[in-house]
Parts: structure tokens; C-alpha cells; sequence
């Protein structure tokens, strides 16, 4: 759910407009927009837009349908209310409205400004199927918090999305602004603050995160990076995340040596309370900067684990699609938009680096790496691993390419893994995916884009003919990669090993589940290695639980039976009734000593000298 698009040089489009000679700022270069975040009412914000004047019949304004790096569907314009259209004298003009996202204004001539009010996302997403996913979505907490994605606030006209937007929002003077948005010092006084953007991307590609103030700021090899935390109960502070956060984004940036595609990031981390609150926790990336969202009652350990896995994937972002990306990313449509073919780079290659380079710079053990492999390899066998991931990524927002779009941080991974392990085996080392990368950043850049279509063939002229085979049969083809062949190639392979277990939870990991749908009904997970005391008794996935040892079974019944497993004896007899697709069965074994099978990398009994060396060259670089 992660991509962005990129600036390029400022052009007024002057294009044919109905019946019309065109659709024009004539008298203003600089689209004006007014946010209002002290005059909240009902949990909303007033927007106001003066885009200068038309020579055209007939205006449209638009509130995005999608953006870049959510890969789906979600109509902003459906959090739009009030809308309001007025000519120069000040008296509303008539509109109609075409769809969820567009406005028609029939006399644009007189059209001097839009308004209308914005509510908010987080509120509301526990109530709505399909919700916006919250590192994207929009919060309005009246002296408190803002969370701006703009692309939930501004919209934009037909034909004036590449000339400049200037933004004045008024806000509450105890709320700082933290964003990667160019500040107009010269115009700034308490309570405004006016930031310019190039063009309607830059507009949606800097998020604000409006707080008090609680930044942490440190350096990183030319990068100020600038960390910025909403956390309403004043639980954590930047300034307990900032350690953690400056010696991964060190790792980061030694491990990509030279490539430098910003002087500036900003983090902004918003921690939910998750009642009434956010309920998508992850990230999506922009160019110079990221929106993180986590709940707040995690402990401090993990919350920064979580940090450094979704703010590096966030980061790594730089080189691809920020130096990196087709044509599709640099001009996006924001209500109609053409997906690129390459999520395997945008996504898959993305994550491979947030994985790898915690390896190469010491910050996890081999096997802690290994252990991250055989979690993507187990994941993905929940998509279909017959889909060609070109036609899945051209086709992500349709079904049923869009359930599948999870697999472009599982599978999308382990293409680059095995990309990796060829580059590095037919090069001698000398070549690899981070190299790829970085020749195709000095070649395009942030403002040049590349042709969708053209892009395997210059790889492929970069690299060896057996990279087009690769290509043919595991990306643009629909054949399932054997990730035994490439673990092969590093002297690695395939195994199992028996781990201790709980009766019902492996540590963390559970082996029920509640459906919340059916009455909180407690099942046995599908699609997991079951331990030896569900497999011995004869439990399978998908049995819904009734009773055990004859206490009927609810959420509430079972915890008290989980805490008092830990301490069966291995003769004990338990009896368990489930129900199996529609059919009640008895279940009655002996508890035993619970073991699961746990799928492991290992190192072959007779790995040879070649296979060591490439496999230091390909996890230690």
C-alpha cells in the first residue's frame, strides 16, 4: 500500500474544455487553499478554495478516488459534506454532484471559490466495511490532534493539478506542524502557518501532523530526520523512540552507501487509543516522509520492533518508486488511476531491503534472518502462487488481483531473494539487487520516469540472459519459484525441528481463534502446523469448539482453561466436543507434552567453499 509519484517541472495544461477554447487560471497562478482547525464544528474541518478564474463553461472538482501506495479503492469524497460553490459577488452558484468524488460546476466562468467541510476517518473506522486504511485516513480532534493526509482535505480542478497550490491553515497556537512541506517564513504569524507545494502531488505527498510539541531531531550521514509523536495519554515521548530509530536509519544509510534522495525526513507517528480511533495499524510512505500508525498500549519493546520494521520498509522507499518508478507514478490520476506492473520492485523489493539490511548490518542474527525467510515462504502459500505478479499489479485495485495484493511483502520478497542470490551467483558476487537499483537511480533519477513495458528488457540488458528467463517464468509468468534452488546456491535448505509448545499457544502464537461473526465462536486455526496434542487427539482446522472436559466453551470460559493447561499432567484425559462442518464430534486423547514441528533454515551437512562465499556476499554484502 505504498507508493508515490514524483515533481517534475511546473507546466499550465491549456487543453479543450466542452464547447468552450479552454479551462484556465487566467488571473492567478497559485491555487489558494484555507484550512480551518480552530472553528471545528461537529468534528469537522471548513476548506476553503480559490482556484482564480475560468474561462470555461463548465468546471469539475475532484476529491481523490485512490492514491498512491494504498493500492485501493476509497473514495474520499464520501467524508465531504457541505459543499458549496460561489461566483465573485459572493452568491452560491448551482452544482451537481457526478459521483462520490465529483463535483460539476455548469457556470465556471463565474466561479470564484469552493468551500465545504471534511470529516474525519479514524472515528469512524471501526463502523464501515472496507475503511481507509489509517496511515492513510484523517483525524480531527479539536485542540488536540490533526491528522492532515491533504489528499483527504484538498482536492484539485480539471487541469490545474501541475500549477502551485499555496495552503493557509489557522490552527490552535499550542499545536505545532510537522511536515516536509515548504514554509512561507515570510507570511507566517501565530496561528498560521502557509506552506507551498509545486503542484497538486506535492500537496498529497506531505502529510502534517498538527500536535503538541514533542519532535525528536537527530543526523544521519547528510539526513536531518525529524521524529514527531502524537501519544494521547503521554505514554511515550519521541525522545524514547529517537535511540532505537537513529541507529536503524544509520544501519539503513550505511547499507545504501551513497544514494541520497532527500536532506530531510519527517516520521510521524500517531499511537491509538483504539476505541473511536485508528484501527489500521502500519505505514504508508511519501517521498520525505512517513505516516505511522500503532496502538499505544504496546509495550516499549514492541513498539519499537514495529517502528523499525514498518519506518525502514517507509524509508527504503527512496530508491524505489521516490528514484525508481514508471510513468504511471509520475503522472498518477488520482480518479482514474493506471497501475504500474511492478509491485514486485515498489513493494517486494522494498521489504526485501527492510529485511536484509538488519542482516548485513548486525542488528538480527542468521538465524533470526533465516527465521523472517521461512515466515514469507509459509505466508505466501495464503495467496495464489499461480498469479503472474505483473497482471496482479496492473489489476491490484480489481478483484481478484486485490486480495491478493498481501503478497507483495511475502512473495514479492522472496522474488527479490532468489533475484539476489542469481545476480550475486552469475556476477561473482560483484552484482546484486541493491546494485540493479542503484544504476537505474543514476540513469532515472526522482523526475524521470520509465517505460512500464521497457523496464525487464533494460534489466535484463544490464544483467545476463538467464535474468529474462527468471523474469518469464516467475514474475510476468505464473510459475511458483522453488526457493530450495536458490537456498541450494548459498549452501542452505529445508528442515524441521520439534519445539516446545503450550497446549493451545506457542509462545505468542495461538492455535485457536475467535470468529466474531458467529457469536465469538473459538476455532482451530486452518492453515497452520498444528502441535502434537491437537494432532494426537485428532483436532482440525476449522473445528469449532463446544466443550471441554465438559465446560461449554465461550472466549470467557476458555481462559481460565488455557491457564489451567500450563500445568496438566501428561496422563491427564481430555475429552473435547467440537462441531465439524455441521456435525458434532468427541474428541478424547491423553494431554501429553505438546511439541509443534517448526519449520527452520539450515546450513547442508556438505556445503562447499563456493556456497559459503556467496552466501557471506549475499547476507553480509
Amino acid at each position: 500500500m505504498k507508493k508515490v509519484g514524483f515533481l517534475i517541472a511546473l507546466t499550465l495544461l491549456i487543453q479543450a474544455c466542452g464547447s468552450s477554447k479552454s479551462l484556465v487560471a487566467a488571473d492567478n497562478s497559485v491555487v489558494k487553499v484555507k484550512i480551518d482547525l480552530v472553528n471545528v464544528v461537529e468534528d469537522k474541518v471548513l476548506v476553503a478554495i480559490d482556484p482564480g478564474a475560468f474561462t470555461a463553461d463548465e468546471v469539475l472538482f475532484f476529491i481523490p478516488k485512490t492514491v498512491p501506495g494504498t493500492y485501493s479503492t476509497d473514495d474520499y469524497g464520501k467524508y465531504i459534506e457541505g459543499f458549496k460553490a460561489f461566483d465573485y459577488k459572493g452568491n452560491e452558484l448551482s452544482f451537481s454532484k457526478r459521483d462520490d468524488n465529483t463535483w460539476v460546476i455548469a457556470n465556471g466562468v463565474s466561479l470564484d471559490r469552493v468551500s465545504y467541510y471534511v470529516n474525519d476517518t479514524y472515528d469512524t473506522e471501526a463502523e464501515v466495511d472496507d475503511a481507509v486504511f489509517s496511515p492513510s485516513g484523517t483525524n480531527i480532534l479539536k485542540d488536540q490532534n490533526f491528522m492532515l493526509n491533504l489528499h483527504g482535505f484538498v482536492g484539485y480542478f480539471n487541469d490545474l493539478k501541475e500549477i502551485p497550490y499555496e495552503l493557509a491553515i489557522t490552527h490552535p497556537a499550542n499545536l505545532l506542524a510537522t511536515t516536509s512541506l515548504k514554509e512561507n517564513n515570510a507570511q507566517k504569524v501565530d496561528g498560521l502557518d502557509v506552506f507551498y507545494a509545486s503542484r497538486y502531488f506535492e500537496v498529497t505527498d506531505n502529510p502534517i501532523l498538527y500536535a503538541k510539541s514533542d519532535v525528536a531531531t537527530f543526523e544521519v550521514n547528510g539526513i536531518t530526520v525529524n521524529l514527531s509523536v502524537y501519544s494521547p495519554n503521554g505514554l511515550y515521548s519521541a525522545s524514547d523512540l529517537k535511540e532505537r530509530m537513529f541507529k536503524m536509519m544509520s544501519a539503513q544509510k550505511t547499507f545504501l552507501g551513497a544514494v541520497n534522495s532527500t536532506k530531510e525526513y519527517n516520521i510521524l507517528l500517531y499511537l491509538s487509543e483504539l476505541e473511536n480511533d485508528a484501527n489500521g495499524f502500519g505505514a504508508l510512505e511519501h517521498h520525505t516522509s512517513t505516516v505511522v500508525v500503532l496502538p499505544e498500549q504496546m509495550d516499549q519493546a514492541r513498539l519499537e520492533q514495529a517502528m523499525v520494521d514498518v519506518v525502514s520498509h517507509e524509508f527504503f522507499h527512496i530508491v524505489t518508486p521516490l528514484s525508481v518508478h514508471s510513468e504511471e507514478i509520475q503522472y498518477f490520476d488520482f480518479n482514474n488511476p493506471k497501475m504500474s506492473k511492478h509491485l514486485w520492485m515498489y513493494e517486494g523489493t522494498t521489504e526485501y531491503f527492510a529485511n536484509l539490511f538488519q542482516i548485513q548490518q548486525g542488528l538480527i542474527t542468521d538465524d533470526e534472518f533465516y527465521e523472517r525467510i521461512v515466515d514469507k515462504i509459509n505466508n505466501a502459500k495464503s495467496y495464489d502462487d499461480e498469479m503472474s505478479f505483473t497482471v496482479m499489479s496492473e489489476n491490484i485495485l480489481d478483484e481478484p488481483y486485490k486480495e491478493n495484493y498481501g503478497n507483495v511483502y511475502e512473495k514479492g520478497t522472496l522474488i527479490n531473494m532468489a533475484l539476489d542470490i542469481t545476480l550475486r551467483d552469475l556476477s561473482d558476487g560483484e552484482k546484486s539487487v541493491l546494485w540493479l537499483l542503484k544504476e537505474l537511480s543514476k540513469k532515472y533519477g526522482d523526475a524521470i520516469p520509465f517505460k512500464d513495458d521497457a523496464l525487464i528488457d533494460e534489466i535484463v540488458a544490464m544483467t545476463y540472459p538467464e535474468i529474462s528467463e527468471f523474469f518469464a517464468a516467475h514474475v510476468v509468468g505464473a510459475t511458483p519459484i522453488d526457493y530450495s534452488v536458490y537456498l541450494a546456491k548459498v549452501g542452505l535448505e529445508k528442515g524441521s525441528v520439534e519445539e516446545p509448545s503450550g497446549y493451545f499457544l506457542k509462545g505468542d502464537v495461538p492455535f485457536i481463534d475467535v470468529d466474531p461473526e458467529n457469536n465469538n465462536a473459538v476455532f482451530v486455526r486452518e492453515g497452520i502446523t498444528l502441535n502434537s496434542f491437537f494432532e494426537a487427539i485428532g483436532l482440525q482446522g476449522g473445528d469449532v469448539f463446544k466443550s471441554i472436559d465438559g465446560t461449554e466453551i465461550t472466549l470467557e470460559s476458555l481462559r481460565p482453561i488455557i491457564g489451567q493447561s500450563f500445568g496438566w499432567p501428561a496422563d491427564k484425559l481430555v475429552t473435547i466436543v467440537v462441531d465439524r462442518a455441521g456435525e458434532e464430534i468427541t474428541l478424547s486423547g491423553t494431554a501429553g507434552i505438546p511439541v509443534v514441528k517448526v519449520e527452520k533454515i539450515v546450513s547442508k551437512e556438505n556445503v562447499s567453499d563456493a556456497e559459503l562465499k556467496l552466501r557471506q556476499l549475499w547476507m553480509k554484502g
